[in-house]
């Protein structure tokens, strides 16, 4: 009897497992593990300018497969179509995937297109940057580009056009050769939210103009293409006084500097001394041959008897600021009364413009990889696209977590080994500090100079310090111009859509240069002088 019912309950909990299976393999609408090669599941591009080679390869210390990208240098193109298209309409849709830049990355991109249905005739083989996508994310990170890109592409129904929708502020991406998930999710609310290993690091309105560039719903109005500026109008705020006159004593030819006529030769001035003497320890070389390369001289060196007196050779008197300077003349600036401020088209209904309760996007009919990238190393591993977020977390938990786990404390390890004195560690540490602070909103203005002073940093770790410096700098002039405000900019217009471009869609191709400028003290000891 007791046997009875311990097998009758051993069937219900294999029964009860066998349900959460497949519930949990129904909210999976895709999942590639990469346990298996991916030959015949993914079709790798065959245009002319994907070269990268792809290879069916181990995470470096796992067992664990994945997707690789095996060259440098390279563009690399795959793709997999799906059975049947997922729709981004109809309720939560969660697109999940894991990337190792296990060589680092300073160029690249490591991001995953999302590809709406193709025209017909479309074949995988032929998949490239112009293939269209509805969805692309994931990291992207060169020069002054590091972001975890977001980009809707959306059918505007008035002009038909598709328009790309960036993220605004996306978060950074992790500075290190970890393994990382990249989660979004997109809810039937409009609401997306974008997670870097389980965190949740953006939180956006795929309505809201405040979170997508340009916004979804374009503006009512737009300045009026055909409205050209009056050619009487005047923008100058302030004009030259046409009243004012040059005074009589204004001298416009009195020179800066005078010299200081009560100046005198400091006691113990050398005048007979040279600054510079032959360097008595100098010879003549064995191999100099005066026909081939002209007379030898002595190299020069300081006249030691400078160095005890107050200077050498020929005194003369020091120059000094002439009190009688004015400079050129300009007369002074009024308040122009023919000022009508700054001119600007008449705004007019925009034609494109439309109304929007939910985004009306086209679904997914294919998962696609198109990078260009200077570094190899890069793993894909467990794409996912479900329905349930908490799907992806249990995917999160039992395929990602372990191997995180382990590379984090190898890595731990590595950094104590490598920075016994502390500062390896320190500085990584601070690297990674310095890209959280990157993400604080209301540093998003400066984010492209400090993630331009980060990496200088990373590739020259002696400028750590100085960095910290320039940093803690623009904090502060961000928060005072928070706290006080600042001069009100102008209003610039914005175009307020942007048409579906081709040519690499993932990267701003902008790169932010600063100049350092040096600034050299040393006085020349040619001639010393005292007034």
């Amino acid at each position: 009897m007791m046997m009875g019912r311990f097998a009758l309950l051993l069937l219900l909990s294999f029964a009860s497992l066998q349900l959460l299976c497949f519930a949990a393999d129904d909210d999976a609408v895709f999942y590639d593990s990469f346990d298996e090669s991916f030959d015949g599941r993914w079709i790798v591009s065959d245009k002319d300018d994907y070269k990268g080679v792809w290879k069916h390869s181990k995470s470096e210390g796992h067992d664990d497969y994945g997707l690789l990208v095996s060259e440098k240098a390279r563009k690399y193109a795959i793709v997999n179509e799906l059975d049947e298209p997922v729709s981004l309409t109809d309720g939560t849709t969660v697109l999940q995937f894991e990337t190792r830049l296990q060589n680092g990355l300073e160029c690249g991109g490591a991001y995953l297109k999302y590809l709406r249905p193709q025209e017909a005739g479309w074949k995988p083989k032929e998949f490239d940057n112009d293939s269209p996508y509805s969805i692309m994310f994931g990291p992207d990170k060169c020069g002054a580009t590091n972001k975890v890109h977001f980009i809707l592409k959306h059918k505007n129904p008035k002009s038909g056009d598709y328009v790309e929708h960036h993220l605004k502020y996306p978060p950074s991406v992790p500075s290190d050769k970890l393994t990382h998930v990249y989660t979004a999710i997109l809810k039937p609310d409009n609401e997306v939210r974008i997670l870097v290993d389980g965190e949740e690091k953006k939180k956006a309105n795929l309505l809201s103009a405040e979170d997508f560039e340009p916004p979804l719903i374009p503006a009512k109005t737009i300045p009026d293409p055909d409205d050209k500026k009056p050619e009487d109008w005047d923008e100058r705020e302030k004009i030259p006084d046409p009243n004012a006159v040059k005074p009589d004593d204004w001298d416009e030819d009195a020179p800066m500097e005078i010299e200081d006529e009560d100046a005198v030769k400091p006691e113990g001035w050398l005048d007979d001394e040279p600054e510079e003497i032959d360097d008595p320890e100098a010879t003549k070389p064995e191999d100099w041959d005066d026909e081939e390369d002209g007379e030898w001289e002595a190299p020069k060196i300081d006249n030691p008897k400078c160095d005890a007196a107050p200077g050498c050779g020929e005194w003369k008197k020091p120059m000094k600021r002439n009190p009688a300077y004015k400079g050129k003349w300009s007369p002074p600036l009024i308040d122009n009364p023919n000022y009508k401020g700054r001119w600007k088209p008449q705004e007019i209904p925009n034609p494109n413009y439309f109304e929007l309760d939910k985004p009306d996007f086209e679904p997914i009919a294919a998962i696609g990889i198109e990078i260009w990238t200077m570094q190899d190393g890069i793993l894909f591993d467990n794409i996912l696209i479900a329905k349930n977020e908490k799907a992806a977390e249990s995917y999160r938990e039992t395929a990602w977590k372990p191997k995180f786990e382990v590379e984090k404390e190898k890595q731990k390890a590595e950094d104590e080994v490598a920075g016994s004195d502390g500062l390896a560690g320190f500085q990584k540490k601070v690297f990674d500090v310095l890209y959280k602070v990157a993400d604080i909103p209301f540093l998003s203005k400066y984010k492209l100079q400090i993630l331009d002073l980060i990496e200088k940093a990373e590739k020259q770790p002696n400028l750590t310090i100085g960095v910290l410096v320039s940093i803690v700098v623009i904090i502060l002039t961000a928060f005072f111009k928070l706290i006080f405000g600042g001069k009100k900019q102008p209003r610039v217009e914005k175009k307020t859509e942007v048409a579906e471009t081709s040519n690499d869609q993932g990267s701003s191709g902008e790169k932010a240069e600063e100049e350092e400028k040096e600034e050299t003290t040393a006085a020349p000891r040619r001639r010393r002088r005292d007034t």
